[in-house]
């Protein structure tokens, strides 16, 4: 539904069913995100903006949805130190940390290869309470994407039977695409050859297909600058492996895509398909991050392969920079929702600036749910977003507050059409935990005219910027942020 040229009918449907929005933004970055949306606050303020450690004066979506008598159910990545099942989730089946072996994120099985594992670490997986490291899976069919369906399944599967008046709320946290880049071989089959032309075709056929299904306008978007390399400049042996790992990639996707169908599936059959707001996004923008470990095949459980900046920088198309970044190609996610009666179908591409904080806004408004002043012993901040059911009925929202970001000193605030924002500190600022900033200035734009970020304002509009630093600012402060450095 956003212009890729991979088979994704499932998503295409709900997309056609549904609501599609072109301005909604995550953290660029895998745990914050998931706490912001968990909670409704910036991740800042539940000290989840500098590592994926426990969470503090935090009320989650589980807990607010439990007030309103929802059996709540969790499945799939979290990326932090607590267990779901505590809160407020009644079933968490799930990996507990960030990326993992997608065939097998344990032990070597007998027959297989060994299975490539970030820095030889195996992650802890969670069924409710019984919390495991690491979990190596009886069957060899184990494929994460696949699994966590099968799990989601089963989980509403039970809530059917024995609460069939009592509504539900599911969280179900895929880890695809993320790296490691495996796919089974029946799905990479499908796209075999298809990237042997390179990245600049594959850009722009996706960036006319944005413009056909008015995902973006040329004249307010801009293509910036491609930052890939030259194809012809690649030896025959880099290019097919350029060419597999995306199609690996690509694999990837399609699986997610098949697995959406088979819980939608489910859903048709137990009439509750019409009845359930579904919400679509993704953590963050393209990674340019590359992580090369093991020997076999890329796409095998022998090896954990990247999709490195390149082909980000085609994934990002029209936008630049990444994952990790403040600017546009590490923030804006699709979002795509759908619920008949509710949520207004087949219309254009909906503009409103949104943020995971207002997922949290937009559940308590539907469902008539308390958001609470404290929670395990512990004040609660206020939710920071904005509930998005007019948007949905009406195609509008007034936002009335800016959006805040910040990654890695990577800051933004966009209010309205403008955005300030300033490029993530280098890896060895953040290491030693100098933040200095001295290296950084703030950029301005202006999103109603340049979404892509091409036209730098700061020097023509310093009231402009003032004014927004001062937010900015206001609101670091206001969050009072928990900075902890590696080593810590």
């Amino acid at each position: 539904p956003y212009g890729s040229e991979v088979a994704t009918p499932n998503l295409d449907t709900l997309a056609d069913e549904g609501m599609v929005f072109n301005q909604f933004r995550n953290t660029s970055k895998c745990f914050p995100t998931r706490a912001a949306l968990m909670t409704g606050q910036y991740a800042q303020r539940v000290g989840m903006s500098v590592r994926n450690l426990s969470f503090r004066n935090y009320v989650t979506l589980g807990d607010v949805l439990r007030t309103a008598g929802y059996h709540t159910l969790m499945v799939g990545k979290h990326h932090a130190l607590d267990n779901p099942y505590d809160m407020g989730f009644d079933h968490y089946w799930g990996m507990r940390d960030g990326a993992a072996n997608h065939f097998n994120p344990g032990y070597q099985r007998e027959g297989e290869a060994f299975p490539a594992h970030k820095r030889q670490n195996q992650r802890v997986f969670c069924f409710d309470a019984r919390c495991m490291q690491p979990f190596t899976p009886e069957s060899k069919d184990y494929y994460t994407t696949d699994t966590f369906t099968d799990w989601a399944i089963e989980l509403l599967g039970r809530h059917e039977e024995s609460n069939d008046e009592q509504p539900f709320f599911l969280y179900l946290s895929y880890t695809a695409p993320h790296d490691p880049i495996q796919a089974w071989p029946k799905d990479i089959a499908k796209y075999e050859g298809r990237y042997d032309e390179g990245y600049a075709p594959i850009a722009e056929a996706r960036y006319a297909r944005q413009l056909e299904l008015g995902i973006i306008d040329a004249e307010t978007h801009p293509r910036t600058e491609p930052t890939h390399r030259d194809w012809d400049s690649l030896s025959l042996e880099e290019k097919a492996d350029e060419s597999r790992v995306m199609a690996v990639y690509s694999a990837m996707i399609d699986s997610l895509d098949q697995n959406l169908g088979r819980l939608f599936g489910h859903l048709e059959e137990t009439g509750e398909l019409d009845d359930t707001l579904i919400m679509f996004l993704s953590d963050n923008g393209a990674s340019a991050e590359v992580v090369e470990i093991g020997d076999g095949e890329i796409g095998a459980i022998d090896r954990w392969a990247s999709i490195d900046g390149h082909w980000a920088n085609v994934s990002n198309v029209p936008f630049k920079s990444y994952k990790n970044s403040s600017f546009e190609g590490g923030v804006v996610t699709p979002f795509i929702a759908r619920w008949p009666g509710v949520v207004t179908a087949g219309g254009p591409v909906n503009q409103t600036s949104a943020h995971l904080v207002d997922i949290m806004a937009t559940v308590v408004d539907i469902s008539g749910a308390t958001y609470p002043e404290a929670s395990r012993g512990e004040a609660v901040g206020p939710m920071d977003g904005v509930s998005l059911l007019p948007a949905f009925r009406s195609g509008t929202v007034e936002r009335g507050k800016p959006v805040f970001l910040e990654w890695r000193g990577g800051r933004a605030v966009i209010d309205g059409h403008w955005k300030l924002v300033m490029q993530e500190l280098r890896p060895q600022d953040i290491e030693t935990g100098l933040w200095d900033f001295s290296t950084q200035e703030w950029e301005l734009y202006d999103l109603g005219t340049d979404r892509t970020e091409i036209n730098n304002l700061a020097r023509s509009h310093p009231d402009k910027v003032a004014e927004l630093v001062a937010k900015y600012e206001a609101w670091w402060a206001e969050v009072e942020p928990v900075i902890v450095y590696p080593g810590e």
